[in-house]
């Protein structure tokens, strides 16, 4: 998710325009960066998206997976305020290190999984509250892998993120939530792994496998290649 390796912006820019709504500053479409892709994976991610409803993006850190997906997600929530749909992002609540019980409600507990997202809402908007904006307006989300079973996602852009720190129930309970008029995205890398446990390992590769089989499912994988920039050889994230 690096900002500098994953995509640039345009000067080509949204001015902001930012309206008042119950004495509430509301986030719409005007104040959303205009971003381009950088690299061909994620030109080829900008065009899947407007026709594919499941999307794996896997491949190494930095390489913007997480920041496009969201942009997107974003900007075709925004873009039709009048829909009702909105972005759902779910990841696991797995600590990369053991930090013991977190304290507080299920809310304070999982607020920690939410910065990523913050910080990407902030870039995008240039505005540091554009994420808790975006949940007051019900256009954004947020949950973890333990509540999602026994509910159904309709009308969303479900960003499923981390996703190699899910086990392959978590997986595939996530994905029969997907109900009408909603579209899904996978993000991972199963090598960035925190699950080592016998008996609660990585669903990813497994499910990988069987994406392939799945003409529906829209892989793209992004790797480091090198290429060649004003006659120098720079290695840059694909």
């Amino acid at each position: 998710m690096a900002r500098k390796q994953a995509v640039s912006n345009n000067n080509n820019t949204r001015q902001p325009n930012l309206s008042v709504v119950n004495n509430k500053l509301k986030v719409t479409i005007d104040d959303l960066k205009v971003i381009s892709p950088l690299t061909l994976n994620q030109k080829k991610f900008f065009e899947l998206y407007k026709t594919s409803k499941i999307l794996l993006l896997h491949g190494v850190a930095g390489t913007g997976k997480t920041y496009i997906a969201l942009y997107k997600a974003l900007e075709e929530v925004l873009d039709k305020p009048n829909h009702n749909k909105k972005v759902v992002v779910v990841r696991s609540a797995v600590p990369s290190r053991e930090i013991g019980h977190l304290p507080g409600d299920e809310k304070e507990k999982t607020e920690v999984y939410k910065q990523p997202y913050i910080e990407i809402c902030s870039d995008l908007f240039s505005r540091r509250d554009a994420f808790q904006r975006l949940q007051e307006q019900h256009n954004v989300e947020f949950m973890i892998t333990s509540f999602v079973r026994g509910i159904t996602l309709e009308d969303s852009v479900i960003i499923v993120d981390e996703c190699q720190n899910m086990t392959d129930m978590e997986l595939n309970s996530i994905i029969t939530r997907v109900g009408k008029n909603s579209k899904i995205i996978f993000c991972g890398d199963f090598r960035q792994t925190d699950l080592y446990k016998k008996f609660d390992m990585s669903g990813l590769k497994k499910f990988m496998v069987i994406a392939d089989m799945m003409p529906s499912v829209k892989t793209i994988e992004f790797q480091i290649s090198n290429l060649c920039f004003t006659g120098c050889v720079i290695k840059i994230m694909t």
